[in-house]
């Protein structure tokens, strides 16, 4: 969708890219929004403080789509998607960051999905590529709001480079300070909490970038320490036992905490499918079993299935 084929019924999106020492990806970040099929956009990006090239490679564009904003100081990125969220004048928000690709569709595809009014935060499918060997992978999602808000136990179903939604949201639930790293499965948790509906489309829509420098890979352990926390919160909060939080047990302590969780969620969630119930399960279990596999993936699969069942009654 060209600019000049724009109507006063397209609705405006707003996207939001952070940015902190980001010279080395960020101009391909951005030319992948420029070349968007969907063309009533506008590309807020905030410089949080960088001291490499960002502001020179900012400073280089000349769209009018393109809003730049800028912190003297590294502020973070719960401060700086926060500035962005407040500086949004779209009906929706759309997310990347400054080391992945969108395709050139995403907002297209995304945009007609929401105004279809099945959810109000949705996701999509991706490929992983990995900077250190170069190998890409595509993603294996769950794709219903039942779905999502189940595997919200044990992950952050969605990625976030990818997210699109409803601004009005994002401004009435800001990013939660001492979140950062974790501040997207903090505030999906939140939104899930509250009926928010979510989905994610079965295409992949962006190149999801990992690479030693950014952020979630430098900071694993203080992460981890972060996730655990907020995953805790979401379980009180769907009123689910935290002393069955999911983590990787031995087989007779398994059986009896694990069973006894999925039978909690699928009360709390209905329709959760099976294959959701499969991988939440497998969280419970060790890896490298060796000649034991197929008797850990058959208990898993008996265990998923009825929950499943238990789910749907």
């Amino acid at each position: 969708m060209s600019t000049a084929q724009i109507s006063i019924n397209t609705p405006l999106v707003s996207v939001l890219m952070p940015a902190f020492n980001a010279q080395k990806y960020l101009r391909n970040a951005v030319d992948s929004i420029l070349n968007q099929t969907y063309g009533n956009f506008e590309l807020l990006i905030l410089n949080d403080g960088s001291s490499d090239q960002t502001q020179a490679i900012l400073d280089s564009f000349s769209d009018p789509r393109i809003k730049i904003l800028r912190h003297e100081k590294n502020q973070g990125l719960v401060s700086t998607r926060n500035d962005l969220v407040a500086a949004a004048r779209g009906k929706y928000i759309a997310l990347l960051d400054s080391d992945d690709i969108a395709f050139p569709a995403r907002l297209e595809k995304q945009v007609t999905f929401l105004e279809q009014e099945k959810a109000e935060i949705i996701g999509a499918d991706h490929f992983t590529l990995n900077e250190a060997n170069g190998k890409l992978k595509k993603s294996k999602q769950r794709y219903s709001n039942a779905d999502i808000h189940a595997m919200m136990s044990v992950c952050s179903p969605l990625c976030n480079p990818a997210v699109m939604g409803l601004a009005s949201l994002f401004k009435s639930h800001p990013y939660q300070s001492g979140t950062d790293i974790v501040e997207d499965y903090s505030l999906w948790q939140k939104l899930a909490l509250e009926g928010v509906r979510f989905a994610n489309i079965k295409v992949p829509l962006i190149y999801y970038r990992v690479h030693p420098n950014q952020s979630s890979q430098s900071k694993i352990e203080c992460n981890q320490e972060i996730f655990l926390a907020q995953q805790r919160q979401y379980l009180i909060g769907l009123g689910l036992d935290p002393n069955l939080t999911p983590r990787a047990t031995a087989w007779p302590t398994r059986l009896k905490i694990a069973p006894l969780f999925l039978c909690q969620l699928n009360k709390k969630i209905r329709g959760i499918s099976l294959a959701a119930n499969y991988q939440i399960y497998a969280r419970f279990q060790t890896r490298k079993n060796g000649l034991l596999t197929p008797f850990t993936r058959l208990e898993r699969l008996a265990c998923a299935i009825f929950a499943t069942a238990l789910g749907r009654l």
